[in-house]
């Protein structure tokens, strides 16, 4: 077979790391949302994918950076902490605000226990900090103008704020771990989210290329449609500016004649928290016909 048939014959493949773990089921589901279904097994870290250009691999986030930026994988998912823990060359194709409890941005922060005596930063001076993130952590104290110790902590850091070291840096997002550990918040590292990421040569490569502006797309339209939903109603002329008036919209609502003389039809996105606000009011205003609908994606 000639070089041009093989080629011809050999399917395109974009291999994306997906984070395995905290992330795991929140990301599985925002790429369904986008379109993209995965199934897992639990004996393997190989997904199957019903998009067979996409080959996906789960494997912890902190990794994934590394090799994204190896070549290993052509794109991944994971959070702007890990890639700068790595100093990760990559090309960031979208940011991607999720976490796997909340919408919030989750926050390195430097934490004593409650009784310490510590207030500040500069009162770590020559003492010990224990961490996940022991580059960024070094980084960070150095900007503040701070020398102390920095060891990884593979695991169990709130205990060892209580037991080995005098202040920890760790992850939150709510705050709530950190208070049933009894521990105090003294000041914030950095503030991280998820962010899809490319491999500079296949950034580089058209197929690939599109392929992952293609994702990125559908990705954002997704998160973009969450705790929206839709709106379709019925109104009369008479009633038309009234009812548009309350309803709030993402560019004002569609009106649409309805093939009935003097009526329309209006359709909106809103907060799915408004409606139980809206519906009742629009009803009063002399709305008619309303459906309410979820939605998937939402693109601009």
């Amino acid at each position: 077979m000639s070089a041009a048939r093989r080629a011809k014959a050999t399917p395109k493949v974009l291999t994306i790391g997906l984070p395995k773990g905290s992330l795991q089921d929140s990301t599985l589901k925002l790429f369904a949302k986008a379109g993209y279904n995965f199934a897992v097994s639990s004996r393997s870290y190989h997904v199957g994918s019903d998009d067979l250009e996409i080959r996906p691999l789960l494997m912890r986030a902190q990794e994934i950076a590394r090799y994204v930026e190896e070549g290993v994988l052509d794109a991944g998912l994971t959070g702007l902490d890990w890639i700068h823990e790595n100093g990760a060359k990559v090309h960031p194709v979208c940011d991607l605000l999720y976490a796997k409890a909340t919408r919030t941005k989750p926050r390195w922060v430097l934490c004593v226990p409650e009784d310490s005596p510590v207030k500040s930063v500069k009162d770590l001076e020559g003492k010990r900090i224990a961490t996940e993130i022991v580059r960024t952590t070094r980084n960070w104290l150095r900007k503040q103008g701070v020398k102390a110790e920095v060891e990884f902590s593979w695991g169990a850091t709130e205990l060892k704020a209580h037991e080995i070291v005098e202040a920890i840096v760790d992850i939150t997002e709510t705050g709530a771990s950190l208070r049933a550990n009894k521990l105090r918040i003294v000041d914030t590292v950095m503030e991280t989210w998820n962010q899809f990421i490319a491999n500079r040569d296949s950034w580089k490569d058209d197929w690939k290329r599109e392929k992952m502006e293609g994702i990125a797309l559908l990705l954002q339209a997704a998160m973009a449609a969450e705790g929206k939903v839709g709106l379709k109603l019925n109104v009369e002329q008479a009633n038309l500016e009234a009812v548009s008036a309350i309803l709030p919209s993402l560019d004002g609502p569609t009106v649409s004649p309805l093939s009935k003389p003097g009526w329309y039809a209006l359709e909106v996105i809103i907060e799915e928290s408004d409606v139980k606000r809206l519906i009742p009011a629009i009803r009063k205003a002399g709305a008619t016909g309303i459906i309410e609908y979820p939605l998937n994606k939402v693109i601009d």
